[in-house]
């Protein structure tokens, strides 16, 4: 009985210290990998936690531990890039008041008169002005995702920049776009 609960035991010890070696051996090298690949270092740290979490608690057997440990880092990078989408052009002129006319509106066929064509074209002169005020790069990938409908794997391969620059790029186009379209819209309500 005692030399059964001994091996088990030293099983658990072995276990362990595999596992220490494991963590020890890939964590630069999968931190270095995933880093490349998300916007934050807080991501990051979670998606290495994640991986490493994930194979500790596994129960199969693992027979090339480098392909597993990046095949699962690979796939905890896509969830985290599914839910931290990207903002769009609807995210811009989004308004939150039921009783006024938010800026998605003005380019609908049923407020075509001359009041909402005035305001579109305002919109639209603003938002020229607005991305003018943009630095090259930020202006570019809004310009050829939203408004030419260019994906991103497209603009990558046009310009050389990964898709995450891209996304990043694009997110600050569009804080900017959506601060200064407040003010015009701040500016027609206080008319």
């Amino acid at each position: 009985m005692d030399a059964a609960v001994t091996l088990a035991t030293s099983m658990q010890d072995v276990k362990r210290n595999n596992i220490a070696d494991v963590v020890s051996t890939y964590s630069k090298r999968l931190m270095g990998f995933i880093r490349r690949r998300v916007n934050t270092d807080a991501d990051a740290e979670d998606i290495l936690q994640d991986v490493f979490y994930q194979f500790i608690g596994n129960t199969q057997p693992i027979e090339q531990v480098t392909a597993w440990l990046f095949r699962v880092a690979r796939n905890r990078i896509t969830d985290v890039q599914r839910k931290h989408k990207p903002e769009l052009l609807d995210d811009i002129y989004e308004t939150n008041d039921d009783d006024m006319l938010g800026w998605a509106e003005l380019f609908s066929d049923i407020n075509d008169n001359p009041e909402t064509a005035y305001l579109r074209n305002m919109f639209w002169e603003t938002l020229q002005t607005a991305l003018d005020e943009l630095p090259e790069e930020q202006k570019q990938v809004f310009v050829m995702h939203e408004l030419e409908d260019i994906s991103y794997k497209d603009i990558a391969q046009i310009t050389g920049a990964s898709i995450n620059t891209l996304l990043s790029r694009k997110r600050y186009a569009v804080l900017h776009l959506r601060e200064r379209l407040q003010v015009l819209k701040d500016e027609l309500l206080n008319y």
